[in-house]
């Protein structure tokens, strides 16, 4: 059962459903950027469930936000591919990523309908683009490799399936996951979506698999924490032992938390040249696209509006 209250709202509410929402920058930043973008007089409450909870409890909390008519939506993580299952039936709208990837991070309200969105094949993408160079894959011939086989690995390769162009592919993609039915997963959605990228599914249910892995990157490579590890539990997918590919790219998806991921690339930062990038300006395109679709509301991705929500997002870091 839930240990939180599920209380009719009493001022326009958007919610956070994750694990620790209390810990996270959204609750500072929030009130900030509704303030600028004039919404109003609207709050933001956190929803913690347990990694991968009851049913119920996703059912309850769906049930919840649609029938109360001051919950406008909000943002879900961790919890993306659990609660569409637990609560697929409440939902009138799914947009074709979501029906692809049976995952949801978005829930919205629009024409009467309860509408569940996968906004992290953007998001990823966005955020991607920001960090690693567009000629890269081009100009390298280097490889991206995933830790991790879950809704965000799933939507950064589906990113690149689906809306990079030939040019631009990595030459190879290489998967990682600690439980064998996540990797079956996506390779099932890999099958009706990759238009020729390579791709090896790499079971790895200790850290040494993972260092070998990694180890064995192609130079100028980019190894990318999509395991969670780090923030909603303690630790990372590698060992102290790993070693990163030489001038490699290091993404870790979070950032806050214990990253002890983002530790172990630093500590190779200068001996194997390598460029480090956290997960900040995917949280913020992740927040601002989920945003505009619970308030209907464009929100640019570039330029001074995009600009201001990132200083402000800043300031409250």
């Amino acid at each position: 059962m839930a240990t939180f209250k599920l209380e009719k709202a009493t001022l326009p509410t958007f919610y956070f459903i994750g694990v620790t929402t209390g810990k996270s920058s959204i609750m500072r930043v929030f009130p900030q950027w509704a303030n600028y973008l004039r919404y109003g007089n609207v709050v933001i409450k956190g929803i913690d469930c347990k990694i991968h909870d009851d049913p119920k409890v996703y059912r309850d909390v769906v049930a919840f936000i649609k029938g109360d008519p001051l919950s406008l939506g909000g943002l879900v993580t961790t919890h993306k591919m659990d609660l569409l299952a637990a609560a697929r039936d409440y939902f009138e709208y799914l947009d074709p990523y979501a029906e692809l990837l049976g995952e949801i991070s978005s829930i919205a309200k629009r024409a009467g309908q309860l509408r569940g969105d996968a906004k992290d094949p953007i998001t990823s993408g966005l955020a991607m683009e920001a960090f690693v160079p567009k000629p890269h894959w081009r100009n390298t011939g280097a490889e991206l490799c995933v830790l991790g086989a879950g809704g965000s690995s799933l939507a950064l390769t589906c990113y690149i399936m689906k809306q990079k162009p030939r040019g631009e592919w990595p030459s190879k993609i290489i998967v990682t996951n600690r439980s064998e039915p996540r990797l079956a997963h996506m390779k099932a959605i890999h099958a009706k979506i990759n238009p020729g990228i390579p791709v090896e599914y790499v079971y790895a249910p200790e850290q040494a698999v993972n260092d070998a892995v990694v180890g064995s990157l192609k130079p100028e490579s980019l190894v990318v924490n999509a395991t969670g590890l780090g923030k909603d539990q303690e630790g990372s997918p590698l060992s102290d032992r790993a070693i990163f590919p030489e001038r490699g790219l290091v993404w870790e998806f979070n950032y806050r938390g214990n990253l002890v991921f983002l530790d172990q690339a630093k500590q190779q930062e200068k001996s194997r040249s390598l460029s480090i990038e956290d997960g900040w300006i995917y949280f913020i395109h992740g927040w601002t696209r989920v945003m505009a679709e619970v308030f209907n509301r464009e929100i640019p991705v570039t330029g001074p509006v995009f600009d201001d929500l990132c200083r402000i997002a800043s300031e409250q870091r």
